[in-house]
């Protein structure tokens, strides 16, 4: 694989250990901010929200631009949010500081997901965006314990002045690795750019996405109150068990990736949105026992972010059929959808531990997967269709 991908894992790591870290300092944030766990999980939603303007936005305002340039404008406004977090003096400050993180957060994945395509040839598309979602996973098996360690006893702001130092060193990165010559594209017109927007099967696939990842958070948000109040652990357990959790999401990424360049997308997404949806409808349950609690999460966490992979070659591999001179606009609003998914998620998640409980945040989750799943086999219909038609024109 080209140095340039281990380069955007390296970016990859960073914004993923901002973007997750969240997670286990909500309570942390929560008490010292003198705010609700909804308000603090509101900060998740948030951050998301800027990811969600950001990939689109922005990517299509950077289309003529350098894509070498524009990843180091990214990071160094990655690393401005994350500075601004560690110096917020309020908690609505804190909200801004993680909605303009986000922004830079967006661009990222959106441009470098079509980078990592490039980079490889098309049989090993699916395993160059696993390798840089890697950074991601690698975030959540070391960044995430590591911050939530640092918040837990040096203070939450703490956390942000380390992320801050991680992007600086991804910064460096991409300036020494990143090649100046980064294929590019034609910028899309203002009128394909609409098109993403309209085109029905991409449309299937933002969904498949925003529910996908809308199961996930609705639980995903809360796990530390859910492991701390439901499965009775300690605060200082947290860490290790985000450690436990990381691990597995690592392995199932790296396994989505292959999954989904052995069987194609549809059918790695129907396995894993499958398995998802048994294993949140599990954690209602499991979540009262320690140990079941931990077995859960380690099957959870195999699953949760295997399907990034997968659905980000179908976009691409959609986007060049539908709307080849819109594909980095149309991998940016997946990235959108990722990011909407997660706002959703996690505003309802609030919503739920506001009205009923923190177990019912898993239940509820289970069922929003299963929709994924529902929306994966007819999109997954399309597809045979298609290639019916395309087969019966041919042989006539």
């Amino acid at each position: 694989m080209p140095i340039a991908l281990f380069a955007l894992t390296l970016s990859a790591f960073a914004i993923g250990t901002t973007e997750f870290v969240i997670v286990g300092l909500v309570p942390t944030i929560a008490m010292d901010l003198g705010v609700t766990l909804p308000n603090a999980g509101l900060l998740v939603s948030l951050y998301a929200v800027g990811v969600a303007v950001g990939a689109p936005v922005l990517t299509a305002l950077t289309g003529k631009w350098n894509r070498k340039y524009v990843l180091l404008s990214l990071m160094a406004l990655f690393v401005t949010g994350n500075i601004l977090a560690w110096q917020a003096p309020s908690y609505e400050s804190l909200i801004v500081a993680r909605i303009l993180t986000g922004l830079a957060h967006g661009v990222f994945f959106s441009i470098g997901s079509t980078i990592a395509i490039g980079l490889v040839a098309k049989e090993k598309e699916a395993s160059a965006i696993a390798i840089m979602f890697t950074g991601l996973t690698v975030a959540l098996v070391t960044g995430v314990p590591l911050g939530t360690w640092i918040g837990q006893n040096f203070g939450w702001r703490a956390t942000f002045l380390v992320v801050s130092a991680l992007g600086m060193l991804a910064l460096i990165g991409s300036a020494l690795l990143v090649p100046n010559n980064l294929k590019q594209s034609r910028p899309a017109t203002l009128v394909e750019q609409m098109q993403v927007l309209i085109q029905p099967r991409l449309v299937l696939v933002y969904l498949m996405t925003i529910l996908g990842y809308g199961g996930t958070f609705t639980a995903f948000t809360y796990l530390a109150p859910i492991l701390q109040e439901e499965a009775g652990f300690s605060p200082s357990a947290i860490s290790l068990i985000m450690l436990v959790y990381g691990l597995s999401v690592a392995a199932g990424n790296i396994y989505g990736g292959k999954l989904a360049d052995k069987k194609g997308p549809i059918c790695a997404l129907t396995i894993i949105f499958s398995v998802l949806a048994v294993i949140l409808f599990a954690l209602t349950f499991t979540m009262a026992s320690k140990i079941a609690a931990v077995i859960t999460v380690l099957v959870w966490g195999a699953f949760a972010f295997g399907n990034v992979p997968g659905l980000q070659v179908y976009i691409v591999q959609l986007a060049e059929k539908f709307t080849p001179n819109a594909v980095d606009v149309a991998s940016g609003l997946n990235i959108a959808a990722f990011n909407i998914g997660i706002a959703m998620g996690s505003m309802l998640g609030g919503t739920i531990v506001n009205g009923m409980g923190l177990s019912d945040t898993a239940w509820v989750g289970a069922l929003i997967a299963v929709s994924a799943l529902a929306v994966t086999g007819f999109s997954g219909y399309l597809d045979k269709r298609e290639q019916a038609n395309t087969a019966s024109s041919t042989e006539s």
